[in-house]
């Protein structure tokens, strides 16, 4: 540990990461896979710490859809049961004398017609009760199309950097030493200008007795790209100014830390900057392998061909 303790005194420690520095208040990993932070709020009632557009234009959108429909079909049914309690016999247009379920099903599409405004005439609220929830409801109904045209919108406008890392970071050979390597890709139709990296090193380090986070930040080979077209591979060189100076597969096993990735790059389609992060756990790394080329030029030499597949192949090396 005094072999390591001495290198890590050679790095430059970074003091803005805007994490704590005591190693016993933290669990887990600092920033989860996907980028955002691992910590988990308590102290305050749950809808006063949730933002709930936030939730709704963030959430994946096989549960954003369900959420939609689920609310469409728990809501007409509510509103169904009321109108069935009201008494059915002030639905015009409904039969007196079907079943009771076939009764409740008319009342149900009733609902839902007025709940979409739609109104098709076939069935008709007569009654004050009645009427008064019909307009209610289709008041609701507005409403509630509103909001989720206006989540809809948010969804689809809202500014994302389409942005895949590496499932690992590597050791790598570089030049003579050796580097820590991180590949990134864009992914989709989009053109990313302007971007930039940084990498934030965070292990816990024994100090005086007491377990302490320590923060450095890595030296990049480049740090600034003009355009992100191709694939990205982040190389900081392992000299002996950096953390990871010395550092042996079986460190790697026995330290624990967090490789902290953040990317940011301007989007001429949103025009707007976008952010992409993620995180290493030193588990998480493969110590001697090197990545395999994304990319290669097309058979009539026309274009270039992206491997967007390939992001995660890698061929194993031994270090001497």
């Amino acid at each position: 540990m005094s072999i390591l303790k001495r290198e890590y005194n050679k790095a430059k420690t970074d003091k803005n990461s805007g994490f704590g520095t005591n190693a016993n208040s933290y669990g887990g990993r600092f920033v989860n896979k996907d980028g955002t932070a691992n910590v988990e709020k308590r102290g305050m009632h749950f809808l006063h710490r949730i933002s709930w557009y936030h939730t709704m234009i963030n959430m994946p959108n096989w549960k954003f859809m369900f959420i939609l429909f689920a609310f469409y079909i728990i809501i007409n049914f509510i509103f169904a049961i009321i109108y069935h309690a009201i008494g059915i016999e002030h639905l015009d247009g409904v039969a007196a004398t079907g079943s009771v379920l076939n009764q409740f099903g008319q009342a149900y599409f009733f609902s839902a017609q007025t709940f979409t405004t739609v109104g098709y005439g076939h069935i008709s609220p007569t009654g004050f009760l009645t009427s008064a929830l019909s307009a209610a409801e289709a008041l609701i109904g507005l409403l509630s199309f509103a909001i989720a045209t206006g989540l809809f919108f948010g969804r689809f406008s809202k500014p994302t950097a389409y942005i895949k890392f590496s499932d690992n970071a590597l050791i790598s050979p570089y030049g003579e030493n050796k580097g820590l390597m991180i590949r990134l890709v864009p992914f989709k139709n989009t053109n990313f200008t302007d971007a930039n990296a940084k990498i934030t090193l965070a292990m816990s380090i024994e100090e005086d007795g007491e377990m302490t986070n320590k923060f450095y930040s890595l030296e990049l080979e480049l740090d600034h790209i003009n355009a992100l077209s191709l694939s990205w591979t982040l190389v900081h060189p392992i000299t002996e100014e950096s953390p990871f100076y010395n550092f042996t597969a079986e460190d790697f096993k026995k330290t624990h830390g967090e490789i902290l990735v953040f990317i940011t790059t301007f989007d001429d389609m949103f025009s707007n900057t976008v952010a992409a992060r993620t995180s290493y756990t030193f588990n998480e790394i493969i110590y001697g392998a090197k990545f395999e080329t994304m990319y290669e030029k097309s058979r009539d030499n026309s274009k270039t061909i992206l491997y967007l597949d390939k992001l995660n192949k890698i061929n194993p090396i031994n270090f001497n």
